[in-house]
């Protein structure tokens, strides 16, 4: 297909899209990953009159775990005790995705980064400060990559 035939072809119109709806991520240890997004990361875990019908049997189950943002985008965490890890080192990129990533106030950001160390999170790299702000990088019981960052402090 040509790039001008691509052209012609429907497309949604920016705008069209709302938000975020949710995040989906697979995980070996639904306790390890509840207690990283819940009691670490601080995420409110939806309770059982919260989650989604569509979700009510596996919730029931004890097969997947539900959590808010501060923005409202819900982070759904599916139990897979099969799951192997995509490497023993999880610093190779592993899947098409990149990181999930946490926005902070910018007096808050050393806080945070000083939980992490002290619950022995493996830091992957940072903080770094750029001219967008700080950040730090490191895992969730599964090697996914997380962020937590934050603008740049106003004077």
């Amino acid at each position: 297909m040509s790039p001008s035939s691509k052209s012609l072809a429907p497309t949604l119109a920016q705008g069209m899209l709302r938000r975020v709806h949710h995040i989906a991520l697979n995980v070996h240890n639904l306790d390890a990953s509840r207690h990283f997004y819940g009691i670490i990361l601080g995420l409110r875990e939806l309770t059982s009159d919260e989650v989604p019908t569509t979700l009510k049997d596996l919730f029931d189950s004890g097969k997947v775990a539900n959590f808010i943002t501060p923005d409202g985008t819900i982070l759904d965490l599916f139990w897979r005790p099969d799951l192997l890890p995509p490497d023993r080192n999880p610093t190779p990129a592993c899947t098409g995705a990149g990181h999930l990533a946490f926005d902070i106030e910018p007096a808050l950001f050393d806080q945070a980064v000083d939980v992490l160390q002290q619950q022995h999170i493996t830091i992957d790299h940072g903080p770094v400060t750029r001219p967008t702000g700080r950040g730090v990088y490191f895992y969730d019981p599964d090697g996914f990559l997380v962020e937590i960052r934050c603008d740049p402090a106003e004077p």
